[in-house]
Parts: structure tokens; sequence; C-alpha cells
């Protein structure tokens, strides 16, 4: 799947975590599994300017990395699970062919290949677990790789995950959660569900406030923790 040219005309998106007070000179490439990640990360940006790779792929994503027209990417940020390869291959990859890119990984799975452990061209990694339980993991994998230093989120660092409460959810709840999961805006939802925009969202917001977290991504992350939705 390829959004690229959709978030070139798609101005601004509802912001998800506030990466866009970072200021990137360069492209920013995303690589993510399925549409609503992948579109989840591109929000967490703000604007999508810089954004010009927007993929579900490794090679896809490659390709985009090797076509820089005088602009070089500066930011790759993918998850480790890909329609079709793996994060983890992609940027080491990507470093070997780029040398000058920055590059973080999201681990879904919360933990990296013992391959990978210390490998010279793994920069951050953050897990799920914390994402789900901090607002802020990859703004400061951002900011740290672009500062020239490594990272590792909490979890990865001590090997401990936090606690994870899974909630129960009404009927109505685990039916915007899916919808959620699939990528569909609220003004979506609410065609879907044949209700307003404005229950839609309210729908929206009670569950964000059930599952006790910040924003979409947040929620969808969690549902896949406590096994309530797959993406």
């Amino acid at each position: 799947m390829d959004l690229s040219q959709f978030l070139a005309n798609g101005g601004h998106g509802a912001q998800e975590e506030g990466l866009e007070s970072i200021e990137i000179p360069g492209r920013i490439a995303v690589a993510a599994k399925g549409r609503f990640m992948l579109r989840a990360l591109c929000r967490s940006f703000g604007g999508y300017s810089r954004i010009t790779c927007a993929v579900t792929d490794q090679q896809g994503c490659l390709d985009y990395l090797a076509v820089e027209a005088g602009d070089p990417y500066q930011l790759l940020i993918c998850t480790d699970y890909l329609e079709s390869g793996s994060g983890f291959d992609l940027v080491r990859q990507a470093r070997e062919l780029h040398p000058n890119i920055h590059a973080v990984v999201l681990a879904l799975g919360d933990s990296i290949p013992a391959e990978c452990l210390d490998a010279p061209w793994l920069e951050a990694v953050v897990a799920e677990a914390d994402f789900v339980d901090d607002q802020q993991p990859l703004q400061a994998a951002v900011m740290a790789v672009l500062g020239g230093h490594s990272y590792r989120s909490p979890s990865l660092r001590t090997g401990i995950l936090p606690y994870l409460s899974c909630p129960r959810l009404t009927p109505r709840e685990f039916e915007v959660l899916d919808l959620l999961a699939s990528g569909l805006s609220d003004r979506q939802i609410a065609k879907r569900l044949v209700v307003s925009d404005e229950t839609a969202h309210t729908y929206t917001k009670r569950l964000l406030q059930t599952l006790n977290v910040h924003n979409r991504l947040q929620a969808v992350l969690k549902g896949m923790r406590c096994g309530m939705v797959q993406i």
C-alpha cells in the first residue's frame, strides 16, 4: 500500500503525538503495517509537507529512498512488522545505502531481535508497550537520533513491561475500536454506523476514556495488546 501521493495533497491531519514541533530539514519516510498505523504515524507530524514516502512494505520504502532528487531523506520511521518485509531489515538496508539517514523503529512485538541488539545501524527502538503507557517516547526517540544519540524506550532497557490494565468494552466501543483500527476517521465511522459526525466523535472520545489513553494510535495499540483488535 502506498499513501505517499495522498499525503502530498492531504494538507494536515489530526495531531497524534506532537512531532510537528521537531524541526526536520530533510524529507521523512514512513513505513508501517496496515493503513491505520501508516496514517497514524504520519499524523504524528501534523503537516505532511516533508513526508514523501508513506508505504506498508520494505521494498517500496527502499525504492523511495533511492530517489533523492537533491533533497535527501533525513528520517525514517517504521514498525518492525510490515505487510511485506521487516522493519529491522529495512532500517539495516536503508542505513547501509544512505549513511546519513536516521531511523526509529516502533517495535509492535516489544522486543529487538537478538542479532540486532548491538547492531551499529540500529539507532532507536520504541516498544509498543511504552508507547501505550506514555505519550512521548516516539518524540524522545526522534530527538535523540537527530542529535546523534541512540535510544531504547524504558521496557527495552529494563526488560520489564509496564502493567497493562484491560478494561471491559461495551459492544459499541468494540465496534468503534475495530473501525479505528481499520483506519477510518470520525466522519467515516459516522457513515458506517449511520450516526452524526458529532455522535461518532463522542463515541471515539468515550473509547479513549475507557481505555485510559490519549489518542487513537494508543487506543489501537492497547486494543492489540489486550487482544481486542488486530491490524
